[in-house]
């Protein structure tokens, strides 16, 4: 179970020991540069978190065979990364209050004013019941801020390889996270089984709050069903991408068959009867038409033409005192004339305007 950030295990005590009672083996841990002083929080990177919450996974594995990881606040977006890292060996997520990214506008400024201001003023814990401890620092270090962006972004980014069980819960009126976080995670998660909680009596820390004993009890019928097997694991995107690319094949193949048996013919039957039809088939290399007047005067002005410039050439004999010319003449004009009785009747030659 994680905590979230600025704050310790302590804050999330109540919800741990609801589950340590119900017979469960509990881990608590506290997040690096947490637990001691806010400006701790701006010497530490959010893989220094990520790398406490996986060592105390791999420390249960030795004891357990069914591990469960649950995150508030920014812990969630841990145990986020932890499933999308690990989650073939994880049995399902509980999320509260999970924070994957805040849209106000001032955390845009961040990442500029971590450079000139360690921190800034920090409230009180979100719980709406009175008199609550708050267990968290009294200041928000802006350089630890801005390494949960950076955690946010990929979170975020990494949603679709989450698959397993999941257990969202939120509270409708929280002030430090708002649901539309939890919103995006079911929109975008791979898993198939979802239980979403709502909490309506508690702000951000519900562990701390009114709905406490709504969240255990939420808590521990989600582990069981998982356990009896009521609530399974989903498709990883790469399972869905290859039975979706499975199904199209099979309906493009089953397109194109056709269970109409009505005709009275096959297609292999209709090439059977061209085949014996002498009428349906052209036999290749067919005769040369035989010639008619004018292209037998068009092949004599090429010839006689080409005969009559080589003659001229060779001999330098004029003999219509004409120079080269009778022959040039003869030539081209027997080209042009063998050219246009080659074409077909029915070609158009005009230039594509109707008259």
């Amino acid at each position: 179970m994680i905590h979230g950030f600025t704050g310790s295990p302590a804050s999330i005590k109540p919800w741990a020991l609801a589950m340590y009672e119900k017979g469960l083996t509990v881990s608590v841990p506290r997040l690096a540069g947490h637990g001691t002083h806010w400006s701790e929080l701006n010497k530490v990177q959010w893989q220094d978190w990520y790398e406490v919450v996986e060592k105390e996974f791999l420390e249960l594995k030795k004891h357990c065979d069914q591990i469960f990881i649950a995150g508030f606040s920014v812990g969630g977006a841990l145990a986020l990364r932890l499933s999308q890292i690990r989650g073939s060996e994880l049995a399902g997520v509980i999320l509260l209050n999970a924070s994957i990214y805040d849209e106000r506008i001032r955390f845009k400024f961040v990442p500029a004013l971590s450079l000139f201001i360690s921190s800034i003023p920090g409230g009180s814990g979100d719980v709406a019941k009175p008199n609550t401890i708050n267990h968290g620092y009294d200041r928000i270090p802006l350089r630890g801020l801005n390494q949960v962006r950076k955690l946010w972004n990929v979170v975020e980014r990494d949603l679709y390889l989450v698959d397993l069980p999941l257990m969202v819960s939120y509270s409708v009126n929280d002030h430090v996270v708002h649901p539309v976080c939890s919103e995006t995670i079911i929109d975008n998660v791979y898993s198939s089984d979802i239980r979403e909680i709502i909490f309506e009596s508690s702000f951000h820390n519900v562990a701390l709050d009114h709905d406490a004993q709504l969240l255990n009890e939420e808590t521990f019928d989600f582990i069981a069903d998982v356990l009896s097997g009521e609530l399974v694991r989903g498709d990883s995107r790469a399972e869905s991408d290859e039975r979706e690319l499975i199904d199209d094949e099979f309906a493009s193949i089953v397109s194109g068959l056709s269970l109409d048996q009505s005709a009275p013919t096959t297609y292999l039957d209709e090439l059977d009867a061209r085949e014996h039809d002498p009428e349906g088939f052209t036999p290749p290399n067919p005769k040369i038409p035989a010639a008619d007047q004018n292209a037998r005067f068009a092949m004599f002005g090429i010839v006689g033409g080409a005969g009559y410039l080589l003659f001229q050439m060779l001999t330098g004999i004029d003999l219509l005192g004409m120079g080269p010319w009778p022959g040039v003449l003869g030539f081209i004009g027997g080209i042009s004339t063998y050219i246009w009785r080659s074409a077909r009747p029915d070609d158009d030659f005009s230039d594509g305007v109707e008259l």
